[in-house]
């Protein structure tokens, strides 16, 4: 039994309480709650945790024990600032609260470090060692505050909005209902031949002007930890409170300390009915809008603001460098009678136009999707009009093509122009366009086409991909001498390089409509591009080179230009998913021939194909389960640099390692999971319905611990099982109710994947379920190690034939 004491300075806190403490054979602990004179705003109270671990206690029980009494205090307390400190042997709080931060770093005892603290603040204390207590065995340690407020590190944010009074939508209906759209084209018209761009851009200038005349502009200043209910009301009763208490007048001070008092009541329960509004139905958007109000989250690596043209000048240049190596002349085909322009009708038109994201950023137009939205029905004529006559001239409107450039920040501390991600603003109005034309595009092709492809196709994920992939490693790996090796392939800007010439001739092979192909050519041709940073922005870059990101069509062309990117030998495959592309080969007999020959035949084809292949960043992964490995793997060589073999790999989100088991993975989604139980206790303290936090906890909690769920739980050990499962017993004591275990919800997820690739006979998949001669179960694959058997795909044929009624394809 070990005695603890708190000392608490009276100068620093009066108000302290104990509010917990704990004595078993493995862990002993003293919690304290202190609301001190001053603390930062972010702050709430501090609660101060003094524990000892006895060298011989079982550490796994001892956090557990530790865990459930903080997360407790976390529920109640989600704002608090948590200081935990004592002797912790050989115990890491990090095991069970990952976003806990270290704070001792020297060795306190010889050469280890057994004494710790621990806070949810980042960087919150330098430490001093000191001398011996006495006959202690241990150093003492002085902590010095080192934390600054958030007031202190971010600067507040100045922005101008635009203010959009009551009843503005049905003004500018009523406008546009009596404009005659008719003017905007005769006037671009000489002869029998209509200037688009002349048409097009008169259209867009003429709505915003309209726009201005009904909305009006102000600038908002936000600071840092204002609190998110705080309103213009309550900032005026706490100046009159502060001017009553200077004047001296006790009677008015009270008075307007009452006012305060209810003012802020008052506007707390708006703020709360404002919070239920985003959370009262499914719309991920809306709900992390809500959880960034209650928060007052603001991203780290947020858009930089700059006055240096030059920077932006130099940024603008950069991600244009493509354009230099690309010397091919972007040329027409001759039009064929055969083929005649595709013919928008108004309603769909208008159906596009109502499914508008009012929220999306306008581009570089200016013309938000609000307006778009609310006035479909007085738009989709002109633009129908437009966008026909764009298709059959097979000319896009060079206003409709620009993009605006926000350079934002790939990490918190930049030093070069590569450490900055182009985020591609376009006009929200082409983007409706694209999403109709995608639509005939789709039409031309058969489902089958590149059926390793993965993106940007119904019924397929990254969970397909990932299953495919690790079904064909495992099941090659059930045979005697053989291993497999992994090549995940890293493009250098890989949308960026596209020659338009070569897409178009790849999608003429593919017999799609030639004046559809004329039409891409010039989307992707002659565009103007620039770079911005709030309201300055770089000289405009014109370019002829790459599928231009942030584009509908984009994705779905840069699939088109990569499906005839596949393997030469049966025994590898090619996965892609996007840009992201893995070869996988099946090694026997430790004869790699087929496998280097493939990768050489990429090298070649992105090579022929302008696709730059980083090899720094290109790694491979070897699975090899043989007892006797006839020494070391020799190394895969790309244009004469070797690739990093590497011991694990993040493969489309989920982290696989050369054992093929899963401890980094489902470390990974219970740390990022506890991330987000803070926002669900934030939820609870705002006392959203619990309808509300369920709806939370499915989207957001959830989600990431079932994320390509089926590929690896059945693989996991009891340990990793239980450290997810302990999540969910966290959350299910927040919210008070209970909910699905992670066992539960995979049975469902196998089951529900396993039918939709039955229904699908284009899935690449849907050959692994056959039926047996009696038609009334699946023939199970036949499985020597249970690696294989507790894969997705044998899981899967067991549950559908342990389910009732038999499926039948």
């Amino acid at each position: 039994m070990w005695t603890f004491l708190i000392y608490v300075n009276k100068a620093w806190c009066t108000n302290s309480t104990i509010i917990g403490r704990h004595c078993s054979a493995n862990l002993e602990f003293l919690m304290v709650k202190c609301r001190p004179f001053y603390l930062p705003r972010e702050f709430t109270s501090t609660i101060i945790t003094a524990t000892y671990i006895p060298p011989d206690a079982d550490a796994k029980l001892a956090m557990n024990e530790l865990h459930a009494a903080i997360s407790k205090q976390q529920t109640d307390h989600p704002e608090a600032a948590y200081i935990v400190a004592g002797d912790f042997n050989h115990s890491n709080l990090k095991t069970v609260f990952p976003k806990f931060h270290k704070n001792i770093l020297c060795h306190t005892r010889g050469n280890k470090t057994l004494d710790q603290v621990y806070t949810n603040m980042a960087e919150a204390y330098a430490v001093t060692p000191l001398p011996h207590f006495g006959q202690s065995d241990h150093l003492s340690l002085f902590l010095t505050p080192k934390y600054s407020p958030l007031i202190n590190r971010v600067k507040p944010s100045v922005r101008t909005i635009k203010v959009w009074p009551a009843g503005a939508d049905i003004t500018l209906q009523d406008r546009f209902q009596h404009t005659d759209w008719s003017m905007f084209a005769s006037q671009a018209t000489c002869g029998s031949h209509t200037d688009i761009d002349i048409y097009t851009s008169s259209v867009l200038n003429y709505i915003n002007t309209t726009i201005d005349t009904v909305t009006t502009q102000k600038q908002i200043t936000t600071y840092p930890n204002q609190k998110p209910w705080m309103n213009k009301e309550v900032r005026l009763l706490l100046k009159a409170r502060n001017n009553a208490f200077r004047s001296g007048d006790a009677q008015a001070y009270g008075i307007s300390r009452a006012n305060l008092k209810r003012g802020i009541k008052k506007a707390k329960h708006c703020y709360k009915l404002k919070l239920e509004e985003y959370f009262s139905n499914a719309d991920p958007r809306r709900l992390w809008q809500g959880i960034q109000a209650i928060t007052d989250y603001k991203p780290s690596n947020s858009a930089p603001t700059t006055t240096d043209v030059l920077f932006l000048n130099e940024l603008n240049d950069f991600y244009a460098r493509f354009e230099r190596d690309n010397k091919q002349p972007a040329v027409k085909i001759p039009s064929s009678t055969d083929h005649s322009p595709i013919i928008l009708t108004s309603s769909d038109v208008c159906t596009a136009l109502s499914r508008i994201n009012a929220r999306r950023a306008a581009g570089p137009d200016g013309i938000p999707g609000r307006v778009l939205r609310a006035c479909a029905e007085q738009l989709a004529g002109v633009f129908t009009d437009i966008f026909n006559m764009s298709l059959a001239q097979a000319a896009v409107p060079t206003c409709l093509k620009s993009t605006s450039i926000v350079p934002v920040p790939k990490h918190s501390s930049p030093t070069c122009l590569n450490d900055y991600r182009p985020v591609a603003l376009t006009p929200i109005i082409m983007k409706c366009f694209e999403r109709l034309v995608l639509a005939h595009l789709r039409d031309f092709l058969p489902p089958t086409l590149d059926p390793h492809q993965f993106a940007y196709r119904s019924n397929r994920s990254t969970e397909d991909a990932v299953s495919i992939a690790l079904h064909s490693v495992l099941t090659h790996l059930d045979k005697q001498n053989t291993y497999a090796r992994m090549l995940f392939v890293d493009f250098s800007s890989a949308f960026n390089t596209v020659i338009p010439s070569k897409l178009i001739s790849k999608l003429r092979a593919l017999d799609i409509n030639t004046s559809l192909c004329n039409w891409i050519m010039d989307f992707l041709t002659s565009r103007p591009q620039h770079v911005r940073s709030g309201h300055i922005r770089s000289t405009t870059v014109t370019l002829n080179t790459g599928v231009p990101q942030g584009c509908v069509l984009s994705p779905f062309l840069y699939s088109l230009f990569t499906h005839d990117c596949r393997p030469m030998y049966g025994s590898n495959s090619v996965i892609k998913f996007a840009d992201d592309t893995t070869v996988i080969g099946l090694i026997d007999n430790n004869d790699e021939t087929a496998y280097r020959e493939e990768v050489q035949h990429l090298a070649t084809w992105c090579t022929e194909n302008n696709l730059l292949l980083n090899t720094t960043k290109t790694k491979e992964l070897i699975v090899d389960f043989r007892r006797e490995r006839r020494g070391s793997h020799d190394p895969i060589h790309i244009n004469g640099m070797t690739v990093q073999p590497v011991t694990s790999f993040k493969f489309l989100g989920t982290h696989i390692s050369e054992d093929l088991s899963w401890s980094i993975n489902t470390s990974s989604l219970v740390k990022k999971a506890h991330q987000r139980l803070f926002f669900l206790r934030t939820l609870k303290k705002n006392q959203l319905p619990t309808t509300i936090l369920l709806n939370f906890y499915r989207s957001t909690i959830e989600s990431i611990l079932t994320s390509c769920l089926t590929v690896w739980y059945g693989s996991c050990t009891v340990a990793e099982r239980k450290a997810m499962q302990r999540v969910v017993k966290t959350a299910q004591r927040i919210t008070g109710t209970p909910l699905p275990s992670i066992e539960d919800i995979q049975r469902k997820h196998c089951l529900r994947r396993a039918r939709s690739i039955l229904k699908d006979s284009s899935h690449p998949a849907h050959e692994l379920f056959s039926l047996l001669p009696s038609g009334r179960r699946f023939r199970l694959p036949r499985t020597r190690t249970s690696r294989l058997r507790n894969s997705f795909f044998p899981r899967a044929v067991s549950l559908l034939n342990s389910s009732a009624p038999p499926i039948h394809s």
